[in-house]
């Protein structure tokens, strides 16, 4: 499983891209859109920021997957959401909105699931390697944006 300094060394890398590139790289990753997800530290209190791939965008949402590799911890970020669900995006680079995030319902996640695991293979290995419900997060536009 990867560790938290493996984790955050792969996202200081991939922030060295966008800025080297200055943004013409590294808004992609596996063909799937990679945003920027800023949420609040549950322990800290301030903004936490990663970079994050979503495998499905339906209806204005954003889906990412709180898989921390198949780890049988969920992600500090997935952690931080639950506490404080007004969080800043950065869609491929596009400037910061506000969303709201929220878990998918079991129903939601019944018929989306498939869908991401069958489009991007590591999604399904990750399962595998947990014994934990990894989670889809649904961003929505928040009416305060």
């Amino acid at each position: 499983m990867p560790s938290d300094r493996m984790l955050k060394t792969m996202n200081g890398v991939h922030r060295l891209i966008l800025g080297v590139t200055r943004g013409k790289a590294g808004w992609t990753a596996g063909n799937m859109p990679v945003l920027e997800l800023t949420t609040i530290g549950r322990k800290s209190g301030e903004p936490r920021s990663c970079l994050l791939t979503s495998p499905l965008q339906e209806n204005g949402e954003i889906v990412i997957v709180a898989s921390r590799g198949g780890d049988d911890h969920h992600p500090a970020w997935y952690l931080n959401l639950l506490e404080t669900p007004q969080v800043q995006v950065s869609y491929k680079g596009a400037p910061h909105k506000i969303m709201t995030a929220r878990t998918a319902n079991t129903q939601e996640r019944a018929r989306m699931w498939p869908v991401v695991a069958g489009a991007f293979k590591g999604y399904a290995g990750y399962q595998e390697k947990t014994s934990r419900e990894i989670p889809l997060v649904i961003l929505s536009e928040s009416s305060t944006s």
